[in-house]
């Protein structure tokens, strides 16, 4: 989760003045910096400052996801000119003209999240949204946030995602390969756009054809298919649930290395992880409670009775009901989490010399409808 500020707003005319109260009052979480030549009142979130907004900048550019500035796109331009990185890191910029006729995406529209604010931002003040990203424009995939909404993830930013871009809205030919995850991150009843084309089925993808593969998958797709990865983009979609169970006070060390080394052995990826399960007598357990803030995950419990209720379970074990009152904690759990009827991967054992305590750990994928309506 961001440790950003969402929204500030900056104004350094009287008319700019009165659109940054209006906004402020639309978003109340944000900060309005005004320049003290317009008003020096300082209350909760209204900050005057001195002009030139230049040191201002220096201090808070990185320090907000937003900026709205009330004042000339070219003079915006020159002021966050020096603190510009890389758009994964730059915040989103909108501009608005001193009249409140037009809110501009400057930066950041798309991994930023600026075209979003930009709509946001002008409906709050009813003016016209000005979007001059391609992808949105056209209105096709945005490649570079692809089923952001929906919880994905890229497996690598810096792969092939400036060129996928320029494939999809320069219409050349893409293929999209989804194995799991959200049917609807592209309307499910809208054609494709012109040059992209859809399969469930890496198995018989010939990477020639395409341009670029835009694969949506938590397998470790570039070691598994690595002719098709030099072309892809691959996609996490949240869809793995970990059941895991443990020894008392089994060491946190144990337990991120246990599921590290389920993962790569079955060639999943930890970027697809969508929450860790286990018995309730488990809610209070530090390591797992620590391997969950890892993943930026609560641990999701079930009670005794309601694991023993799910079914089949492949590796049942009395051992287990005698300690916690069931006979199932990791497969069960992790089927019950995701709503799975079947097992990706069954009950594994881990443990170490040395170490006492040992875990299981099992694995559910999330199923979903298909674009077909089948589920999958």
């Amino acid at each position: 989760m961001s440790s950003k500020k969402k929204l500030a707003i900056h104004a350094i005319t009287r008319h700019g003045f009165a659109l940054a109260q209006r906004l402020q009052a639309a978003f109340p979480d944000s900060t309005l910096y005004v320049s003290n030549k317009i008003s020096q009142e300082e209350k909760p979130g209204v900050v005057p400052v001195k002009l030139p907004l230049g040191p201002l900048l220096e201090d808070v550019f990185h320090a907000y996801e937003t900026h709205v500035f009330i004042i000339s796109v070219g003079a915006v331009v020159r002021m966050i000119a020096p603190h510009l990185r890389d758009k994964k890191q730059d915040p989103a910029v909108v501009c608005i003209d001193d009249a409140g006729q037009f809110a501009i995406c400057l930066l950041s529209g798309h991994v930023g999240g600026g075209n979003r604010e930009t709509l946001r931002i002008a409906s709050a003040l009813s003016c016209q949204p000005i979007i001059t990203t391609a992808s949105d424009v056209q209105g096709t995939l945005t490649v570079d946030i692809l089923g952001r909404e929906l919880g994905w993830v890229l497996e690598d930013q810096d792969h092939n995602v400036t060129t996928g871009c320029a494939a999809v809205v320069n219409e050349r030919p893409v293929l999209i390969v989804q194995e799991c995850g959200q049917p609807d991150f592209w309307p499910l009843k809208k054609s494709w756009p012109p040059g992209v084309a859809y399969t469930r089925d890496i198995d018989t993808v010939d990477p020639q054809p395409w341009d670029h593969i835009l694969i949506i998958s938590d397998r470790d797709i570039p070691r598994i298919y690595p002719d098709i990865y030099a072309k892809g983009l691959v996609f996490r979609p949240p869809t793995l649930w970990i059941g895991i169970g443990c020894d008392r006070d089994a060491p946190y060390e144990l337990l991120k290395r246990g599921l590290q080394s389920l993962l790569q052995e079955f060639r999943l990826s930890e970027k697809s992880i969508a929450g860790l399960t286990s018995v309730d007598v488990k809610e209070d357990e530090p390591g797992l409670l620590r391997l969950c803030a890892d993943y930026g995950k609560t641990l999701k419990v079930f009670s005794a009775d309601s694991l023993d209720r799910v079914g089949p379970i492949q590796n049942p074990s009395e051992k287990v009901r005698e300690h916690v009152g069931t006979r199932s904690v990791s497969e069960a759990s992790c089927l019950l989490a995701a709503g799975a009827s079947d097992l990706l991967v069954p009950k594994q054992k881990y443990g170490e010399a040395g170490i006492k305590q040992k875990m299981t750990l099992a694995i559910a994928r999330q199923p979903f409808a298909t674009r077909e309506g089948v589920s999958g």
